[in-house]
């Protein structure tokens, strides 16, 4: 029938691609392993080595802080709104009624030819609520928040740059991207 919404009860939950954690852990262990063995050559004969034993505890625990902080990180779907929790543990929500549109714009990634996609949550006033950048978020998700939804997913028709972006819808950029300067950093 015409006029006849389509609803959802599902939830979904949506996570980061797997591969940046398996990154992270690696380079942790490339960088932490050599230097505690070193640290540990060198101060087992002088007597040091509760002090090296100390530091690499507390680097132990800095790390699983932070794997905790990643296995947190998500986004949870639901027919009734969005509720982000970030890597650092901020939590933001919106709910379905409160949602405008969902607006799906591919960006070119510094320095390379090409892109990646950017799922802007937007309010009634057309600011963005939450964003999910393709660099931590694949696209499957992206799409599947929009079929939970039942929002249009709304595409530009080019791909953009940040500097682009930045000069036509500053508001949609974290603050660090409004500041090419601060990109280099």
């Amino acid at each position: 029938m015409l006029g006849e919404q389509v609803i959802t009860t599902e939830t979904r939950v949506l996570r980061p691609h797997a591969h940046l954690f398996r990154s992270g852990v690696i380079a942790v262990l490339s960088l932490t392993t050599p230097v505690f063995a070193i640290a540990y050559w060198l101060t087992i004969t002088s007597g040091w080595w509760p002090v090296t034993v100390a530091v690499h505890l507390l680097v132990a625990i800095i790390a699983v802080v932070i794997v905790e902080q990643y296995r947190r990180t998500s986004v949870v779907v639901s027919p009734h709104g969005v509720r982000e929790r970030a890597f650092l543990g901020r939590v933001t929500e919106i709910a379905n009624s409160d949602i405008q549109s969902l607006c799906l714009v591919e960006i070119y990634r510094d320095n390379a030819l090409d892109t990646q996609p950017n799922l802007f949550i937007l309010d009634s006033s057309d600011r963005p609520r939450i964003r999910l950048r393709g660099q931590y978020w694949p696209r499957s998700a992206m799409e599947n928040l929009a079929e939970v939804l039942d929002r249009p997913l709304v595409s530009l028709d080019d791909s953009v740059t940040i500097s682009e972006l930045r000069s036509s819808r500053p508001d949609w950029l974290y603050w660090f991207e409004r500041f090419p300067v601060l990109t280099w950093l």
